[in-house]
């Protein structure tokens, strides 16, 4: 991992502001789509009834979120989101895993991405909610259980975007910050190795999941 705060920007113009881009993140993201790709291809390729490990492996994590989008969202829904769920789930994934290999750092622990996760899932439940109720109905949820609450419900749903983004790039600086404290202070001989294990793949694995979870809850909360 880098030193934080120490950040490659691209600043564009734009009528009179400034648009700041971590080209870091970018590059990362973009590794992390790179690598899903090859991933794919791989798993995918020459599949067997008896498959080999990586093929089992991928069989296994698709089939879990399979099982869990359906518990949540029905039969019907889960055919729909479930690729969804699965690309979700494996971006956060390699992207939580990505800052155990020297001089890479997580795409998630910069908040401008976590936040646009939050919102394409935020998007999406309330597309799905409109899209199974109908507007009227929909519209309807905001003015319970009496009308001058509307404010309320709708601060409440604006709330969850700020909640989940927050809650996984919190997680991941903090592991960040803290591997970065223990590392100046045993000059990176012993400790280190094992934080960047316990935090890059325990830590993360579960963040992927917890955030995964969640957007599952709020379309599932949208459309029942």
């Amino acid at each position: 991992m880098g030193e934080i705060g120490r950040l490659s920007q691209l600043i564009i113009p734009f009528f009179g502001y400034n648009i700041t881009i971590n080209l870091k993140v970018v590059a990362m993201t973009w590794l992390v789509f790179g690598l899903l790709i090859v991933l794919g291809l791989f798993a995918c390729r020459k599949r067997d009834i008896l498959p080999r490990p990586i093929q089992a492996l991928g069989e296994l994590i698709v089939s879990l979120l399979y099982d869990l989008t359906e518990d949540a969202l029905g039969k019907e829904l889960a055919q729909k989101y479930a690729p969804l769920v699965c690309a979700l789930f494996m971006f956060l994934l390699l992207s939580n895993w990505l800052g155990i290999i020297p001089h890479l750092e997580e795409p998630t622990r910069d908040l401008n991405t976590t936040f646009g996760l939050g919102l394409i899932g935020f998007f999406i439940a309330h597309y799905a909610g409109i899209k199974t109720k109908g507007f009227k109905a929909y519209s309807k949820e905001y003015f319970q259980p009496i009308f001058f609450m509307m404010p309320l419900n709708l601060i409440g749903e604006l709330a969850k975007i700020v909640s989940i983004s927050f809650r996984l790039f919190g997680n991941i600086l903090g592991g960040s910050i803290i591997i970065l404290v223990v590392s100046y202070l045993t000059l990176s001989l012993v400790l280190p190795p094992f934080l960047y294990a316990f935090f890059g793949l325990f830590v993360g694995t579960i963040q992927a999941f917890v955030f995964t979870m969640l957007t599952v809850v709020y379309i599932s909360v949208q459309v029942k």
